[in-house]
């Protein structure tokens, strides 16, 4: 059997840029995937927590080091500049896979900046 679980997730981070014009994803520093576990074209939960609107997208790869987070497309009507976002990505995981998961999750800081790196306890 396989089960959805969290896989990994970047809390609070600032959306720098709403590009609805642009060919819808979200766009994501690539050292924030790297750290984290996430890849270009996962497809990933995003959540605004000021308006609390969900929206599914998938990942394109953004410059290292640029802090970017960029909502790209329809959803970008979703979000503002500025705005703080939950970015959750999940997997299909047998049950021995499970056994030994621990979500990783990027606690952010300004600018972008990975303030702490967790492990999820099961």
């Amino acid at each position: 059997m396989l089960r959805e679980l969290l896989h990994s997730k970047i809390h609070r981070a600032t959306v720098t840029a709403a590009l609805p014009d642009y060919i819808g994803s979200i766009t994501i520093d690539v050292a924030l995937l790297e750290a984290c576990g996430m890849r270009v074209n996962d497809k990933v939960l995003v959540t605004n927590c000021r308006s609390g609107e969900r929206f599914e997208t998938y990942i394109f790869k953004g410059a290292r080091g640029s802090g970017a987070i960029e909502v790209n497309g329809a959803a970008a009507r979703l979000v503002e500049p500025g705005d703080l976002v939950i970015i959750m990505h999940f997997a299909l995981l047998t049950d021995e896979e499970h056994a030994g998961h621990r979500p990783t999750v990027l606690i952010m800081g300004e600018k972008n900046a990975v303030r702490e790196v967790m492990l999820y306890e099961r």
